[in-house]
């Protein structure tokens, strides 16, 4: 066992990984693990999914010096009763008291909030966002999450759903969003879409012109992935740097309605497919400028999150610390 330092425990959850760590009281991560979600075989598997992190986060540490657990979960946590709310890309999930079937088996003060907002936090308090009193941040993965910093604290709404940008429509005929929308843009820019959308373009293409992702999958498109995608735009791919330039104008589009209800100048963009190469982040820029009122143009500004794949274990600690 670890010494006696005292810790919290955070958890991530996401569509495809839960991500759990113990973190110390200065919000710095001492030990981390990551499981799949198994998000489409419903909540009693996803909650099993979480203790089996829990306890392999707690294998060199003892359970005494947790002072908690922070969790931070995908969809609606109601202000009301703390229950996870139809979260997207989760199969038979309607409403989960995600902390009570936690706290069974680790009797510990156990708090639950949207993994976005929880992100959102942990920017604002250690990361990107500690110069800044009001920002949107977005976490760009497997879906698209949001949460909204205003002077300082989090933003929740009425049922603790606010932020929501991957709901966001940007058109009204459009494609059906796994939430039952139409036109959402994680539709449109979420990591599957991505990959999916690169995968029939070029199936359509000579081998000559999908010759640099060809050689990155080995031939085998399914395993396009927005990494995959980075590299090849930085190699010249001239697939790549249309899916990806696309995606940057598209999330412009629901940026600048948010930052024009809001009055905001400030936009933070972490998760996983928030590597991509800068120019990506330039066509988000553009995208905004062209769309957000004339006043508020000079001031926007779109940058990468500090904190990486670890603002959400952070995030969710931080909501006990």
């Amino acid at each position: 066992m670890k010494g006696s330092e005292k810790f919290v425990i955070g958890v991530d959850i996401g569509a495809t990984s839960i991500k759990t760590g113990i973190v110390g009281m200065n919000g710095s991560i001492l030990n981390q693990v990551s499981f799949p979600t198994l998000a489409d075989r419903g909540p009693a598997l996803v909650i099993e999914q979480i203790i089996k992190s829990i306890r392999n986060s707690l294998a060199s540490y003892s359970l005494e010096d947790c002072m908690g657990i922070g969790i931070g979960a995908p969809g609606v946590v109601s202000n009301e009763d703390g229950k996870v709310r139809n979260p997207p890309n989760f199969s038979d999930w309607d409403s989960v008291d995600v902390a009570k079937e936690i706290k069974k088996i680790y009797p510990r003060r156990v708090l639950v909030e949207n993994d976005a907002n929880c992100a959102a936090l942990a920017e604002a308090r250690f990361g990107a966002g500690v110069d800044f009193k009001d920002f949107l941040f977005v976490i760009w993965g497997t879906g698209i999450g949001g949460g909204i910093i205003l002077d300082h604290k989090l933003f929740r709404g009425k049922d603790g759903g606010a932020g929501e940008i991957g709901h966001v429509s940007i058109d009204y005929e459009g494609e059906q969003c796994n939430c039952g929308g139409i036109g959402c843009i994680e539709s449109y820019v979420g990591q599957r879409y991505l990959s999916k959308r690169t995968k029939e373009i070029l199936l359509k293409l000579n081998k000559n012109e999908r010759k640099i992702i060809e050689d990155l999958v080995g031939g085998d498109f399914d395993k396009i992935e927005p990494a995959i995608l980075s590299r090849a735009a930085e190699m010249g791919d001239p697939t790549s740097i249309s899916v990806l330039e696309n995606a940057g104008k598209l999330m412009g589009v629901a940026f600048a309605s948010v930052l024009n209800v809001l009055d905001l100048e400030v936009v933070i963009i972490g998760g996983g497919v928030s590597a991509v190469p800068d120019f990506v982040y330039t066509s988000i820029l553009d995208s905004i400028r062209a769309r957000v009122l004339k006043p508020h143009r000079a001031g926007i500004k779109v940058i990468r999150a500090k904190l990486g794949n670890n603002a959400g274990i952070i995030g969710a600690a931080s909501l006990v610390l």
